[in-house]
């Protein structure tokens, strides 16, 4: 796995996206040639074919085709692979009126399209997969068979990296559980480090909460180190792989020590200068959405029609967040702070739809250019959420180190949280955020967010 401006890539993933990158452009240079038999000139052809390359692999990623971090039914998949073609096509055909060797590939756009669809179909399920098995298996190895071991085996049965096969589940002396599949336990057959080689595993994941007493074979583990076989525990293994911090196995040290957490005021400068830029392009697209909204949401109900709200921000300030109304002006008439419910009743018909397509959100655009918020963070809570849940979660405060965000990577990677449980859940997303964000990353979650509003994921 590498990393990568602080995001970690997978070399099965880099694998495949050279496979589809290079089959894509190729289907390009095909669809420019087809009818002068490819006597076009490399250099005539190579601007549109690799900008149809690009937009699709780019459109792929935006709807998760490269995510494994959980499994999608047929239906989900096949949406998703279909609505990249559908919408990178014809942006593809706009971009190729710019370059040399467009006007070819815009007649042929109907071969690209097919190809571009049943090709990667194929290829993904008969060629990338298979090869990334075969050619780049990570074989990975659980020291442990507790509570903590159960997570890995869950997370990874869920959905984890292409290559990664767990070989199966090493036993402690002193730890007396076995949480997890009996079969998978592997036989003691001498010292972890003979296993290791035997098995031929390439990382140890230490899934152990209490390590003191003796409880982790240190000298075993360190010959496994030596040996080049990768350590990791337990926190840096659900961040690499899932890009969230299980709160069962934080520590304060992790926090302390862990990399990451690089709030440089060049940082603080960038990342403003992006929150602006996207503010302002959005405000000026979008004034004629948010006046034909206003407009629908005084005629359906009376009261006002942004509504204001309190809401946690940076260093646990309050601020007065800015919402299209999309409730009845009754909501809350007993005063007090409720969770939305799934097809809440109080939401009106104008309310169900600009929640659904994110329109409510658009007057955060201004707390943006006030500075309260960011376009990229963890979700701003209201108080009451916020003086409950740093009671009862760990850490809980951490998220707030950084501003709130429009979206976040909890909002992409996460359903809309309205229980104590959930919260926990997309504390582990707003923790990764925190220790790891970058332009990089905001910008990954903005291609994301697309994703989340066209199939009105999450949306209550």
């Amino acid at each position: 796995m590498f990393s990568f401006l602080r995001q970690n890539v997978t070399a099965a993933t880099l694998l495949q996206l050279a496979i589809e990158l290079s089959w894509l452009f190729l289907i390009g240079l095909l669809a420019i040639n087809v009818q002068e038999g490819m006597t076009k000139p490399l250099m005539h052809a190579a601007g549109p074919a690799l900008a149809f390359a690009v937009v699709l692999v780019t459109l792929n990623g935006a709807f998760g085709i490269y995510r494994r971090q959980e499994r999608l039914s047929s239906a989900a998949y096949v949406l998703r692979l279909c609505l990249a073609p559908a919408i990178g096509v014809p942006l593809a055909y706009l971009i190729a009126e710019l370059l040399p060797g467009g006007n070819q590939f815009q007649q042929n756009v109907g071969i690209a399209f097919v190809c571009a669809f049943g090709g990667l179909l194929l290829l993904r399920h008969w060629v990338v997969l298979p090869l990334i098995s075969r050619v780049l298996p990570h074989r990975v190895m659980v020291l442990g068979t507790g509570a903590e071991a159960r997570m890995v085996e869950a997370s990874l049965a869920a959905g984890g990296p292409p290559g990664m096969c767990l070989v199966g589940f090493h036993a402690l002396e002193k730890e007396q559980r076995t949480l997890v599949s009996r079969s998978r336990v592997i036989a003691r057959g001498g010292p972890l480090e003979t296993t290791v080689k035997h098995l031929g595993v390439n990382e140890i994941i230490v899934a152990v909460r209490e390590q003191r007493g003796g409880v982790l074979p240190l000298r075993s583990l360190l010959e496994c180190r030596l040996n080049g076989v990768e350590v990791t525990d337990l926190a840096r293994f659900f961040e690499r792989v899932h890009g969230r911090v299980p709160i069962e196995s934080l520590k304060v040290s992790w926090l302390i020590y862990g990399e990451g957490y690089r709030q440089s005021w060049l940082r603080g400068f960038i990342k403003r200068l992006f929150d602006v830029a996207i503010a302002v392009l959005l405000l000026l697209i979008t004034l004629p959405i948010m006046a034909v909204i206003a407009m629908l949401i005084a005629i359906e109900t009376r009261g006002p029609v942004v509504y204001r709200q309190d809401r946690v921000g940076r260093g646990g300030h309050k601020f007065t967040l800015l919402k299209f109304r999309s409730m009845g002006p009754d909501a809350e008439k007993d005063g007090k702070a409720s969770w939305a419910a799934i097809n809440d009743a109080r939401v009106t018909r104008v309310g169900r739809f600009i929640r659904r397509a994110r329109i409510d959100e658009l007057p955060q655009l201004i707390n943006v250019l006030r500075g309260e918020m960011s376009f990229v963070g963890p979700r701003p809570e209201r108080p009451e959420f916020v003086a409950m849940l740093t009671q009862q979660i760990p850490f809980y405060a951490v998220r707030h180190s950084v501003k709130p965000g429009i979206t976040g990577w909890a909002q992409v990677r996460y359903s809309y949280g309205a229980t104590v449980e959930q919260a926990v859940k997309k504390l582990e997303y707003d923790l990764y955020y925190v220790k790891n964000h970058t332009l990089l990353l905001d910008l990954l979650i903005l291609i994301d967010t697309i994703r989340v509003v066209m199939l009105g994921e999450g949306a209550r």
